[in-house]
Parts: structure tokens; sequence; C-alpha cells
């Protein structure tokens, strides 16, 4: 099933061909995890079969037992680039919305240990749910939106895209020398430091500036 994506102020929707997802965005973020800085993005990918919207429920799957929640700001791609340069970047997104990227820790551990991919640990249904898309006029600087993460109403991740190492606009130009940006795609931009483990019965509530609030439920 193409998975649709609803729009604010628009009839139609977006569907997502590629969720382009960045690793190690924010210091502090990496400081938890005990990573090191990369001098250029980490991109992975995510299937758009992982994307689920509000009044979906987050799945802990069978194969894991330590799933965190990844809270980020997502650029929607609006026209067609590819090389894009930097000063441009922003003027091909249409749109920005709250994306979580669900993780199952404890296989992304094991493929880290091992030199293997991420996909497993990242590509399971309901992975990345998202919200409703906000108009990027709307919106305004990308660089300067508080990003934040409740779970049980117990605030887990509280931040500022100012604090991304690569800033929206670096990330969707070095995509865009990788891959062929295309209306739809998906950009996530990392997420901020105070990622931890979903339960089972877990009520998530995530909110960025201008983007509004969006909820899921976990099982």
């Amino acid at each position: 099933m193409i998975r649709q994506i609803s729009v604010s102020g628009y009839v139609e929707k977006v569907s997502p061909g590629k969720i382009i997802c960045v690793g190690r965005n924010y210091r502090k973020h990496i400081e938890e995890m005990k990573s090191v800085e990369a001098e250029e993005p980490v991109f992975f990918l995510k299937p758009p079969s992982s994307l689920i919207c509000e009044g979906e429920d987050i799945v802990i799957p069978p194969q894991s037992r330590y799933v965190h929640h990844e809270v980020e700001l997502a650029a929607v791609i609006g026209k067609s680039g590819k090389n894009i340069p930097a000063e441009d970047a922003l003027g091909f997104i249409m749109g920005y919305a709250i994306l979580l990227d669900i993780t199952a820790r404890d296989l992304q551990d094991i493929a880290k240990k091992t030199s293997s991919p991420w996909a497993v640990s990242k590509g399971f249904d309901t992975f990345a749910p998202v919200s409703a898309i906000t108009q990027t006029v709307l919106v305004g600087d990308p660089q300067d939106l508080t990003i934040q993460l409740w779970v049980n109403d117990e605030l887990r991740q509280s931040s500022n895209t100012s604090y991304m190492l690569h800033t929206v606009a670096a990330l969707v130009s070095k995509a865009s020398q990788i891959f062929t940006l295309e209306p739809g795609d998906i950009i996530a931009t990392g997420t901020p430091e105070g990622v931890g483990q979903l339960v089972a019965g877990d009520q998530v509530r995530a909110s960025i500036s201008h983007l509004g609030t969006v909820k899921f439920a976990v099982r």
C-alpha cells in the first residue's frame, strides 16, 4: 500500500518515495550514544512501508526487546533536483513534518558491532510515524524550531534545531549529490539527545514549533 500524508491547506496528499534519514546530527545525542562526530552527514534509508500516520499505532516487533524513540524534523521535497547547491536547497522543500525514527536499538547495536547495515533496526513496519505536513511558508526558519517528545506525559527530548551539526539546507544539498530528490521524498534531519525505550502501552506525544503536536500509542 502506498502511504499518503496530508498537507495543511491542500486536498491532495503526498506519497513519499524515499525516506532519507540522518544519523549523528546533534552533538549531545552523539555523546549519549557514545559515538563520534562524522565530517559528512551519515545517511541511511527507511522503507516507505515503515510510515504510519496519527491514529495508527507503533508496534514493537517480536525480533526486538529494546526499541527507542527519536523525534526529528522532516523536510518534504516539493520538486525534483540533483546536485542542488546549498544556497538553493530550501527552495526545493514544500513543507515540514514531525517524524519519529523508531529504532530497534538492540538490533542496531549488533549491526554496529558487525559493521552491518542499519536497515533491519530502522525499517520495521510502523517505525516511521509522521505528522501531517505544514507548508514552508508557515514554518519560517527551520534552524530555529523547538523540538520535543513526551512519553506518558514525561518530557524525554527537548532541544532546538539550531543545534544541528548539518543544517537542513546542507542536508538537502548533500543528499541530492547521492540521490535524485523527487516530490514527496522525506529527509529526516536527525534527533537530539534524550532518546529512550518504548514499551507496549506507552503514549507518545511529539511537537515542533509551528508544526503542532502528533500523538501515537505503542503496542
